[in-house]
């Protein structure tokens, strides 16, 4: 039995543009939406990120996903996983997500 609070979401619809340029604005965030964005949704659980932070980090950043719309998760058994809220996103703000996933 998890002990675990249930993930809360935002919709994209319900953040503003600078909070939305933000949460891509850091290099972790960013890799997480790449990581991903060349996944199927739900089949990538917190752990299996290659991002160079501890566990109370990447729960910050997942945090920061949710609050921003960018991700949705939920609990999967013992782990939590993820997808990204494109076709939603993309919606709200057309052209940023492609934008922020082509490689430098």
């Amino acid at each position: 039995m998890s002990h675990r609070s249930t993930p809360e979401h935002v919709h994209p619809d319900d953040v503003p543009v600078l909070e939305a340029f933000a949460a891509l604005a850091d290099p972790v965030r960013l890799q997480l939406v790449r990581e991903l964005a060349a996944s199927e949704d739900w089949s990538r659980s917190c752990g299996t990120f290659d991002v160079p932070v501890g566990k109370a980090a990447l729960s910050h950043h997942f945090a920061v996903l949710r609050s921003t719309g960018l991700i949705e998760q939920r609990d999967a058994g013992a782990k939590r996983v993820n997808r990204l809220r494109r076709p939603e996103f993309d919606r709200r703000f057309p052209g940023l997500l492609d934008l922020a996933l082509r490689e430098e």
